[in-house]
């Protein structure tokens, strides 16, 4: 079920950014209407892409909130994942069962692992990965919970309450869809080893790198807003130099896929469950990232041409 789940989001992003593509939905901003392509491109845009659509109908904004509540999703997965990530360490520590209800709600999602035949150290194994990604998850909200709230500077910008609900949405079922990777016999408190594998430290090193850049292109846009002293002088939007935005529009958007990348690297390259939560937010920052690279194009006669939208070089 759950990879059914992360295929149809795939699916639909991939849909968007083809849409995208065409050109009367490509060049609508400035006429946001309540046609199809006008509710669309409302949906899809949110913050300066937004805005850059001009005056939109009033019946449209009754669904604007804040850019700003973007926090309030790593809040809900500081919570959520916080927790999912106690229960895998009294496993670890102490053998200790998932709850039952969760065992129940595992088995209905993703249906319980057979590890019967399966060598013990593959186990534990497949055990350690899931840790670990439910790790990086927790570690990477909080570090986006603090970039929110401490680094970021928002404009007035909106997003659309169906996408702010859905972002609680997503990063509950990250959790899920990394719980239902764990063996059936460790979900159940059985003993298991952690067995490390070689692929576990080329996940985090990745993930480690990709966090670091992320960071610094999150400083670098909200330095934007600042004076020298630090204090915000302007909301508007500028050029952003430095890192990997001399390759790309959005490295940001670059840098989170490649993180969700490093945790299927973490899985060990072959869980098809995660692969297509990674194909999901690729088409998904693809998207963003389009929307973007065209604001900053008709926004800035000068900006840089070499510039692509999202993948460097590619783009």
């Amino acid at each position: 079920m759950l990879a059914a789940v992360w295929l149809a989001l795939a699916a639909c992003f991939l849909a968007a950014l083809l849409a995208l593509r065409v050109p009367p939905l490509k060049r609508s901003p400035g006429d946001l209407s309540l046609n199809l392509a006008g509710i669309f491109q409302d949906l899809l845009r949110y913050g300066k892409t937004k805005a850059a659509c001009g005056q939109r109908p009033a019946f449209l904004q009754i669904f604007d909130v804040p850019k700003r509540w973007f926090y309030h999703f790593y809040i809900v997965s500081v919570i959520w994942n916080g927790f999912l990530l106690l229960l895998f360490i009294q496993s670890v520590l102490f053998s200790h069962p998932f709850p039952s209800w969760l065992q129940d709600l595992l088995d209905l999602l993703d249906g319980a692992k057979e590890d019967r035949g399966i060598p013990h150290s593959q186990n534990g194994a497949e055990f350690l990965s899931s840790f670990l990604v439910c790790l990086l998850v927790w570690v990477n909200s909080c570090r986006r919970l603090k970039e929110c709230l401490h680094i970021s500077v928002y404009s007035e910008g909106v997003i659309h309450f169906a996408h702010y609900c859905f972002g609680f949405f997503y990063y509950v079922l990250v959790g899920f869809t990394v719980l239902c990777q764990v063996p059936a016999k460790s979900r159940e408190g059985k003993a298991h080893s952690l067995t490390v594998r070689w692929y576990h430290v080329l996940g985090l090193v990745m993930f480690c790198w990709a966090s670091v850049h992320q960071h610094r292109c999150h400083i670098i846009l909200a330095n934007l807003r600042k004076d020298k002293s630090g204090k915000v002088s302007s909301l508007d939007h500028s050029i952003p130099f430095g890192d990997w935005f001399e390759m790309v529009s959005s490295p940001h958007y670059f840098a989170e896929f490649l993180i969700y990348t490093s945790m299927a690297v973490t899985f060990g390259f072959n869980n098809l469950t995660w692969w297509l939560v990674v194909t999901y937010v690729f088409f998904n920052q693809a998207v963003s990232a389009v929307l973007c690279h065209e604001y900053y194009l008709n926004k800035f006669k000068h900006y840089p041409k070499y510039r692509k939208a999202y993948i460097p070089f590619i783009f």
